[in-house]
């Protein structure tokens, strides 16, 4: 078990994994296809999808907690 202050972090590499694994797989996909080497082929992105997504999520998910924040009705 982790320390609730790195949730944050936990959150954001577990998001950054989940995400770039799909959709790199399904633009690959889309991309090539069913090919010899897709697993490679797939990897490849995926690691590359990898260390942009996770840096990404950190600078935008405070901007998105604020737009849902501003859009959240509170109440009375």
């Amino acid at each position: 078990m982790f320390d609730p202050k790195y949730a944050q972090l936990i959150f954001s590499c577990l998001m950054a994994l989940f995400m770039s694994c799909i959709m790199s797989l399904v633009i690959t996909l889309y991309n090539v296809g069913v090919v010899d080497g897709i697993v490679m082929i797939w990897l490849k992105a995926w690691l590359f999808a990898f260390a942009v997504a996770l840096p990404v999520i950190n600078l935008v998910s405070p901007i998105v907690r604020r737009l849902v924040r501003l859009r959240i009705k509170k109440p009375h």
